[in-house]
């Protein structure tokens, strides 16, 4: 693999259902690799249900190998203890990630539907209509829980965020960056 070459695990934590996806990024092109949902609502006890993600991630780390984890920051909703279940099981989907050693990445959910669709208050659909057209995802492939297509929408957040250039400096204009990069210009 080239030194651009990463794997991008991204969560769409959830107490009922939680959604993942891997994404592969080859010479910089992203690829899916797998996504999928873990279903919890068959556990009625909400410890449990925290134990099977902190399970489910490190056993999702350990098969992809990925680079980081891009995980879906909990929206603020009017519900103060779904907010609060929410944002535990975000907690032990990140503490999984920190167990292997990972690094962490948090994107709100404007911001994931931004960056995949251009708008911020797209609908589930849309987000997984888009992935499903960027990544060249069957139909067949695509899942009925758009939970899966959440996770793999951080994934894609994440690698559109760290594949942008980064400029080292600001500058206030053309002539300050003439005078703090003499050598980058001539003929002035």
């Amino acid at each position: 693999m080239a030194d651009t070459d990463r794997i991008i695990l991204g969560i769409d934590p959830g107490t009922i259902i939680m959604g993942y996806g891997v994404l592969k990024i080859v010479e910089k092109k992203p690829y899916l690799e797998t996504m999928g949902v873990l279903m919890l609502n068959k556990f009625e006890d909400h410890y449990i249900r925290l134990q099977h993600i902190f399970e489910r991630v490190v056993q999702l780390i350990d098969a992809y190998h990925p680079d980081e984890l891009a995980i879906e920051a909990p929206f603020f909703g009017k519900n103060v203890q779904s907010m609060l279940k929410l944002g535990r099981a975000q907690g032990v989907a990140i503490a999984a990630a920190l167990h292997r050693g990972m690094p962490i990445c948090e994107y709100a959910p404007l911001k994931i539907k931004m960056a995949i669709t251009g708008n911020g208050h797209a609908s589930k659909e849309q987000v997984a209509g888009m992935l499903q057209r960027m990544l060249h995802i069957s139909s067949e492939n695509m899942l009925p829980q758009l939970d899966a297509t959440d996770g793999l929408a951080a994934a894609f957040c994440h690698y559109l965020e760290t594949s942008r250039p980064k400029f080292e400096k600001s500058f206030s204009s053309w002539k300050d960056y003439i005078a703090k990069n003499p050598g980058k210009v001539s003929g002035i």
